[in-house]
């Protein structure tokens, strides 16, 4: 580089470090100041030989780090400092031990829970889960690991771009499956929208451009109508004499798109595509009072959908969100979702943990957060199952809707959504969960598997001979509840260990086979055992027998592999681990076109639970001794394995065949009529000359819902069918089956 662009460079990093220094908005008196300076100039030292993908001088990743943490989840001196250095035991020679003596125990242990995050090893295939463990953990220790580790994540997908595919994919699908419900659940709502938005535009790229455009061209129009809905309520809250602002918050792509899917509507028909907040400015002993002064202004002038009304104000979620939110019906017939809070809440409602963590420190309290928080130490160090499965149940929890229900004495318990009876035992205590037999719930007895309503107070009946079973599970949603009962049950069976162990042994013996590792293992796998405890106890219990062993370890005759359906050309598989379930459906085998460099054949299988044909944005996951698992890349399954197996993935592409055909399936809902059904069939038979496997029609009250499943080449005929089937007047909603049984 010349001189004139080292120069540059040089002035371009002060200059975000004066941006940085703006940006901080909590106390920064001289001291502060001169920690936070020498932390950079340590910094900028430490990593002035060193560039990212983008070509760029690397200091710019940690600078912008600080900045997020300091700007955008108001975090303080100790963390931004954190931020600052969070890359240097790693990736430099700077020591912890050095650190500490220059910065403090504080900023070293911060230092210390991210290095050991990105430390981990990813030799096995569980190290993304082991990884978002370990992530976890660290609320055991000081949360403002995890608020730097989002800070991180936030602008390691802000420049993207520059990745390949496949890293793409991989980051997306992990911040998506983990990091933005973590950044939802302590309270970031900004960075987990911007989280969600960026993972959509880089694993969705073109549904993602198409949304934008649309949205893009209905700016105008939504101006106007914001407008228009804001001016009466403007008027009336000025006549109250209060402080306040109205704002219109328009939806992500992402949230949009989600609507679109589970409301199977296309983009034209969503109304609310954007949301106001009304931000009043009130002192906090007053602040509830205005809320719902506001509120009965705007429900005065707006008609009010009752059914979408949610007071958080008086029981703010465990996240310390508090809002009122109500839909109205707005001008020209259009509902409109109204959020109402103060620029307290506001602030939380941004920032999180962080504002929650100042408003603390000022007297202000949030026992559901820290309840919380509690409930998730409690919950990782008593956990010892497998880190997938962990994640996988933790992971439900983190993203879902709340209820809140009252104990007799009328403690508060936050709960998340179509949680039971059982749920809300185990939250008190374990002891209380597994002698469960029932609850009085409002002065009326109901049973384990009820599900709870918010508001609803709970009286737990227990009985000394009830015991956990494997039902239970089927019982309750939450992690907490599922942990306690895998520990009955992995007690309860080890009573069965040895009497287990010795039939097997018994079994092998009988059968001339060894007792060896590789046939236990093969059993856990054939049986679907949870490992060699539930093995042992199925042994014991007559569940499995000495046929079934015989058949698993000694089959009459090899199964021929099913053919594959369709080749890829990628680039060659590593050598990984093989995870515990792989959902695929192995096709007929087809030639592959094969990647430059690469000489031989390769097997693929399609997705059962996705069902890719020739158009849809693919990606391939490779494990050994299986065919390549093809998944589209908006596929449910797809994200979670991607989240956990990223070094799997490999790229995939669509090599378009003469005569090969895929099944696909529709959803159609019409209006019954004569001659309805010789329409659809000639249009789908005879103008696009595709096979249909199969027609079902059910008609309730004169519309009917049918399900057809048909072979085509590629998705531009399927969307061209689509189309052409809306055309038909009868016909209300057509939609593509994403899953096929």
């Amino acid at each position: 580089m010349t001189n004139t662009e080292l120069e540059q460079e040089r002035l371009e990093i002060l200059r975000r470090y004066k941006v940085l220094i703006e940006l901080w908005e909590t106390r920064k008196d001289t001291v502060d100041r001169w920690m936070v300076r020498k932390a950079f100039r340590l910094a900028a030292d430490a990593h002035k030989d060193m560039r990212r993908k983008t070509g760029e001088p690397f200091i710019y990743h940690p600078i912008e780090v600080a900045t997020i943490a300091a700007s955008e989840i108001g975090l303080g001196r100790t963390a931004i400092i954190s931020a600052l250095l969070h890359d240097t035991v790693e990736d430099t020679e700077i020591r912890l031990s050095e650190i500490r003596g220059m910065f403090g125990d504080e900023v070293a242990k911060i230092i210390d829970g991210l290095t050991k995050i990105d430390e981990i090893s990813d030799s096995t295939s569980t190290a993304q889960a082991e990884t978002l463990k370990k992530i976890l953990f660290t609320l055991t220790d000081d949360v403002r690991v995890i608020l730097i580790k989002l800070a991180d994540r936030l602008h390691n997908m802000r420049t993207l771009e520059s990745m390949t595919r496949e890293k793409q994919l991989k980051t997306a699908s992990e911040t998506l499956y983990i990091y933005a419900p973590l950044a939802y659940r302590l309270g970031l709502y900004a960075v987990k929208s911007e989280l969600e938005e960026l993972s959509f535009k880089y694993s969705q790229p073109e549904i993602y451009r198409d949304i934008k455009e649309k949205m893009l061209a209905k700016k105008e129009f939504q101006k106007e109508f914001f407008d228009e809905f804001s001016k009466p309520i403007s008027k009336e809250l000025k006549k109250l004499k209060q402080k306040f602002s109205i704002v219109c918050t328009p939806k992500t792509a992402y949230s949009i798109w989600q609507k679109m899917r589970n409301d199977e509507i296309p983009f034209e028909e969503i109304d609310d595509t954007f949301a106001v907040d009304i931000i009043i400015d009130a002192e906090p002993t007053k602040e509830k009072l205005e809320c719902w002064a506001a509120y009965s202004v705007i429900t005065s002038i707006y008609l009010p959908n009752n059914k979408k009304f949610q007071d958080w104000i008086s029981t703010p979620k465990a996240n310390g969100y508090a809002a009122i939110h109500i839909t109205v019906m707005g001008p020209q017939g259009h509902w409109v979702e109204v959020h109402i809070r103060s620029k307290r809440m506001d602030e939380v409602a941004k920032k999180g943990y962080a504002a929650h963590w100042k408003q603390k420190e000022n007297g202000s309290n949030n026992a559901g957060l820290e309840e919380w928080l509690g409930t998730t130490r409690e919950l990782l160090n008593e956990s010892d199952e497998q880190a997938i499965d962990f994640i996988n149940d933790f992971k439900k929890n983190l993203f879902s809707d709340e209820i809140i229900v009252f104990t007799p004495k009328g403690k508060i318990v936050n709960l998340p959504i179509d949680a039971t009876v059982l749920d809300f035992a185990y939250s008190i205590h374990t002891d209380l969960g597994n002698q469960c037999i029932g609850a009085n719930i409002n002065h009326r007895l109901m049973p384990i598997d009820y599900q709870l309503k918010s508001g609803d107070q709970i009286e737990i009946i227990t009985s000394k001979i009830q015991q956990p079973n494997e039902r239970w599970f089927n019982y309750v949603v939450t992690a907490r509840a599922k942990s306690r009962i895998k520990n009955a049950l992995k007690n309860e069976r080890k009573k069965f260990r040895e009497a287990g162990r010795e039939k097997l042994s018994n079994f092998f013996e009988q059968l001339k086979l060894e007792n060896s590792k590789v046939n236990i293992n093969k059993l856990i796998k054939e049986k679907k055992t949870k490992g060699r405890l539930d093995l042992y106890h199925q042994l014991a219990t007559d569940k499995i027998t000495l046929k079934e062993v015989k058949e698993i370890l000694l089959p009459q005759e090899t199964i021929v592999s099913r053919m594959r359906n369709f080749m890829f050309p990628f680039s060659k598989p590593k050598t990984i681990d093989f995870p515990k379930e792989i959902a695929t459906e192995n096709k007929d085998k087809q030639e592959t076109e094969v990647a430059e460099g690469e000489a031989k054949e390769l097997e693929y299988a399609v997705s059962r639970c996705c069902n890719p044909i020739p158009g849809d944005d693919v990606i391939g996951l490779v494990f050994p001794g299986e065919p390549i698992q093809i998944h589209r890349t908006d596929c449910n399954v797809a994200i979670k394995l991607m989240s956990q197996y990223g070094k799997n993935i490999v790229k995939a592409k669509w090599k378009q065949q003469e005569g090969i055909v895929f099944l696909a399936g529709l959803t159609i809902k019409a209006v019954d009529k004569i001659g309805l059904i010789q329409t659809l069939t000639k249009m789908i038979s005879e103008e696009f000359q595709l096979n249909i496997r199969s027609f079902n029609l059910e008609s309730v009250e004169g519309l009917v819902d049918i399900t057809v499943k048909l072979y085509v080449n590629n998705t531009e005929k399927l969307k061209h069918l689509i189309q052409r089937l809306k055309s038909i007047k009868e016909i209300i909603k057509v939609t593509r089956i994403d899953k096929i049984g």
